[in-house]
């Protein structure tokens, strides 16, 4: 049917009375083509590289994909004969459809994040790719990797790729004036001079927030086909990732009432309030400036846990506390929905070393590469080796992007991962959390209102519930392959 209608579409964009034949379409403008395979990669929400392989010969009944996949199979064979690649249609279709992919590298501190993160842009830049790679790590690396100068603002590597490393201080200057004025005053009226309540004017937590905001940035421009971040250690990243979240229940609960509570009583205290403590009570700008910037961040929320355009990627080791550190992280990540789609197992002792001083080494990694596959499926694991020299420039990142990817495109969604899911059974409603790795003793629960509290160590999120579940209480819960099911009734 769909091929049917591009038959008429095309006949009537070229004045033809009546469809061109299948026989014909051969010659039909490349064009044309492409806006036929973007709008059955917008219908049926895959990449074009989901569908069947192209093959010469038509596909025989046995092994004939469903009938939306030989439509478009249909389709991209047509294109196969214009020399387009699957990539460059990829590609296409992904800016037809103005989304930015996001990929978010993290890991132990130390394990080549940095480098991988720097080595995919390559990759992707190289494809076609309009990409940046953007480190929101405090202790930045990354202009250190592509061997040359970066700063705040993008800047160009080479063809399709640029590269920047957050600054704090020109975001919150940028962007938060108001309260970096009323933070600096507050501060100056503590005894602190100029320079030095300019610098404490960053507060903890803030390098966080404001990558979360430059993120958010960089989607709703729409500049960018491919967005890296080249983030933190896996601890600060977990921070990052939570604060839609986390942030998200501080405002509904306290900050929004606060928020009114000071519009009101400000014109009555500010008048006692200002000769006694030296400085004034935050003004409607300063006070409005965070919610507009949780705002922002509660936007961003949607397009971090929506899997088919946020992955993580996660970096690690051969080594005991690393694979540890990776796997709370992947449950973590889980906890708040956002979606790990790779692993990669990085320096790797190669099979030609055989000095007798790594041999310990290589019976090691051997079984931790083993403990990676088993305790990360079903996600895919790709292994580096450790090379001979350091990732710094882009020859070596030429060579690691090549031991990576190889004619693979990184900005595919290598596996979709499932993290929250609601069945219903027996007239009861099941929410399954996926939370892979963590024992039921280690999860504590709660149910206040219509928001299901769900703790694992230090890291708790305050899930608020569907309409249909927010009624009933919960009456039970049990670890199952991964997930923790909790029914309610």
């Amino acid at each position: 049917m769909i091929l049917v209608l591009f038959q008429r579409t095309f006949a009537m964009r070229q004045g033809l009375k009546t469809p061109v034949g299948l026989g014909n379409l051969a010659t039909i403008p490349i064009q044309h083509l492409m806006l036929s395979a973007i709008a059955l990669h917008k219908i049926y929400h895959r990449p074009l590289s989901y569908f069947k392989p192209l093959s010469d010969t038509p596909a025989t009944p046995a092994d004939a994909p469903p009938v939306p996949h030989r439509l478009i199979f249909c389709s991209l064979s047509l294109i196969k004969l214009h020399s387009v690649t699957i990539e460059k249609v990829n590609r296409t279709c992904r800016r037809a459809q103005k989304s930015m992919r996001l990929i978010l590298m993290t890991g132990k501190g130390g394990v080549g994040k940095t480098s991988v993160a720097a080595a995919t842009g390559l990759r992707c830049a190289e494809l076609g790719y309009k990409t940046l790679v953007l480190s929101t790590d405090p202790a930045h690396s990354l202009a250190d990797s592509f061997d040359m100068e970066l700063g705040h603002d993008a800047r160009l590597v080479k063809p399709n790729l640029w590269g920047a490393e957050l600054d704090a201080l020109r975001e919150l200057e940028g962007n938060w004036g108001a309260v970096k004025r009323y933070i600096s005053e507050v501060l100056r009226a503590q005894g602190l001079d100029g320079v030095q309540a300019e610098e404490l004017a960053i507060l903890p937590g803030m390098d966080e927030i404001f990558g979360l905001v430059r993120m958010k940035r960089h989607y709703d421009e729409g500049i960018y086909d491919v967005l890296i971040i080249d983030s933190a250690p896996t601890g600060t990243a977990l921070r990052l990732l939570s604060l839609p979240e986390v942030g998200g229940w501080y405002m509904r609960k306290f900050y929004k009432p606060l928020q009114g509570i000071s519009a009101a009583l400000r014109p009555l205290v500010e008048p006692i309030f200002r000769p006694i403590a030296g400085f004034s009570l935050p003004n409607k700008e300063v006070m409005d400036a965070p919610y507009e910037f949780y705002e922002q961040i509660e936007a961003l929320e949607k397009i971090l846990t929506d899997n088919t355009v946020t992955s993580v990627r996660l970096i690690t080791n051969p080594e005991k506390m690393v694979i540890k550190e990776s796997l709370r992280a992947h449950a973590y990540l889980s906890l708040y929905n956002v979606a790990t789609d790779l692993i990669v197992a990085n320096r790797i002792i190669p099979e030609e070393v055989t000095d007798p001083f790594f041999k310990r080494w290589k019976e090691n990694q051997q079984q931790y590469k083993q403990e990676i596959h088993e305790n990360f499926r079903p996600l895919p694991v790709k292994e580096v080796p450790l090379y001979s020299e350091e990732m710094c420039g882009l020859p070596a990142l030429e060579r690691l992007k090549e031991t990576l990817y190889k004619d693979e495109d990184p900005s595919k969604v290598y596996y979709t991962e499932n993290t929250i899911r609601i069945v219903q059974d027996n007239n009861q409603y099941v929410l399954e959390l996926y939370l892979p790795g963590i024992a039921k003793d280690q999860i504590q629960l709660s149910k206040t209102g219509d928001e299901l509290n769900v703790r694992i160590g230090n890291h708790r999120r305050n899930m608020v519930l569907p309409q249909a579940l927010a009624a009933l209480q919960p009456s039970g819960a049990k670890m199952e392959d991964d997930y923790l099911k909790i029914k309610f009734a």
